[in-house]
């Protein structure tokens, strides 16, 4: 029985995002891990308001804009938020006019 490759072995990278929001202002971190076991983290502060779920879609997207960057090939994404992980993932439909830009950008 062939055992089944190691994420280093087979090149995928790690993206892991939490952001927060509140009345004082807007923010998200995220870690990005590399196949080798390093990792790349960063602090976001957004200049303007936002729910959580739009925070979790501009970290999901910053994320996924500096693995592009940095040319990665295979990514998996991680994130709290069960509507952005639905919409992400198809398995729900944009009712409110931000979540369905956010989708379009993503």
């Amino acid at each position: 029985m062939e055992e089944d490759p190691s994420e280093s072995e087979r090149g995928i990278w790690k993206l892991s995002v939490d952001s927060s929001s509140c009345i004082s202002g807007s923010g998200a971190g995220l870690v990005l891990m590399i196949p080798d076991g390093s990792t790349l983290e960063y602090a976001l502060r957004f200049k303007f308001k936002a729910t959580n779920n739009e925070a979790e879609w501009e970290a999901l997207i910053v994320g996924l804009t500096i693995a592009k960057h940095l040319e990665v090939q295979r990514i998996e994404a991680s994130n709290d938020s069960q509507l952005v992980v639905g919409l992400a993932n198809g398995e729900y439909q944009a009712q409110e006019e931000p979540m369905a830009k956010y989708l379009s950008h993503f």
